[in-house]
């Protein structure tokens, strides 16, 4: 368990989402729109105290998400919301884990702080080469 300083997302990746966020009422967005709006959406969830068995908990789209960050070639966190996938079958309480649960979820949680600081320039590229 731990808590990453927020994101600092740079004036281009917000004004990209101010305008995804306003025209999504008055349209379906494209795939890779809704991707870029899903991680800009889940990073804080990422970067909580409890990282991945918040992610879990929360009720967003978890596969539609995990595609998202697929999709911009984020699979160094990819993986480690893969291998914990099961914490959406647990209890709300991360506390209710066993030890050997906690202990295996900090594990694959220590990948997530190195793989959250590469989003910035994923999410540049994707946005330059896919939106632009």
């Amino acid at each position: 368990m731990f808590a990453q300083e927020p994101i600092e997302w740079p004036d281009k990746i917000e004004v990209v989402i101010d305008q995804l966020e306003s025209e999504a009422s008055e349209r379906e967005l494209s795939r890779e729109e809704r991707a870029v709006l899903d991680i800009y959406e889940t990073v804080p969830i990422l970067q909580s105290e409890d990282c991945l068995h918040d992610f879990w908990q929360s009720g967003i789209d978890h596969q539609r998400t995990i595609n998202s960050y697929e999709l911009i070639g984020a699979t160094s966190l990819v993986d480690p919301m893969n291998a914990s996938r099961w914490c959406g079958a647990r209890n709300e309480d991360r506390n209710d884990y066993t030890e050997s649960e906690t202990e295996h979820l900090a594990e694959i949680e220590e990948e997530v702080p190195g793989a959250i600081d590469e989003l910035v320039e994923l999410l540049l590229e994707f946005i330059d080469e896919e939106l632009s």
